[in-house]
């Protein structure tokens, strides 16, 4: 694929990938899982946690991008990562999209009512933390105007969808994680390096993009 193709992406591009259908969501997925995978957590024996997140999309320069965030240092849980908008289900929301959008006005300062919710990506277990996310996936008409909160959020940067597509900026590393040695892939995003959960849920968004457009 050349850069014009990828210009050429667009919401309704979006809003086809997230409803497909016949679509082998798990090898996606394990295109860029760590691997070993099945580290599990010290707490296996109580039930999983539950999240939701949001791959929200926004028009930027000449193309769409994909907001990503930096957590803060002090965070409990994936301190210092690189995450989508998102994080724990609270008992007042409705749903997992109701989750991801309330945590992405929260977090961001993006008010939810300006989003439109295209679909969801399938649910994804991440055994260190013992938690089950489940991810949505929504589109803004413009660049919002991020406000992010400065307890969660360090930075926010966009991931442009032309730079999710060039296999260049795919990589593996090798970690030491628990005593195991693991062989973790990432995507580079400017400086950062996007990996673990957040990089399973990009990989399947990707590889459903490739699956409409070619």
């Amino acid at each position: 694929m050349n850069g014009t193709e990828v210009l050429m992406i667009t919401f309704e591009h979006i809003r086809q990938a997230v409803a497909l259908k016949a679509f082998d969501f798990g090898a996606a997925q394990e295109r860029m899982a760590p691997k070993p995978r099945a580290i599990l957590p010290e707490n296996i024996n109580k039930p999983p946690k539950e999240a939701g997140v949001l791959t929200l999309i926004y028009p930027e320069h000449d193309g769409l991008s994909i907001v990503l965030t930096r957590r803060t240092e002090h965070l409990r849980g994936h301190s210092g990562q690189i995450s989508f908008p998102g994080g724990r289900r609270d008992p007042n929301d409705e749903s997992f999209i109701a989750t991801a959008l309330r945590e992405t006005q929260e977090e961001l300062g993006v008010d939810r009512e300006a989003i439109q919710v295209v679909g969801q990506l399938s649910p994804f277990y991440i055994p260190p933390s013992h938690f089950n996310v489940y991810p949505s996936v929504g589109i803004i008409q413009h660049k919002p105007i991020f406000k992010p909160n400065p307890h969660e959020v360090a930075e926010v940067f966009g991931f442009a969808l032309s730079d999710l597509l060039n296999p260049d900026n795919k990589h593996e590393e090798s970690h030491l994680f628990r005593g195991v040695r693991v062989q973790v892939p990432f995507y580079q995003v400017g400086r950062h390096k996007v990996w673990g959960a957040t990089a399973v849920m990009l990989s399947e968004f990707e590889q459903r993009l490739r699956t409409i457009i070619g």
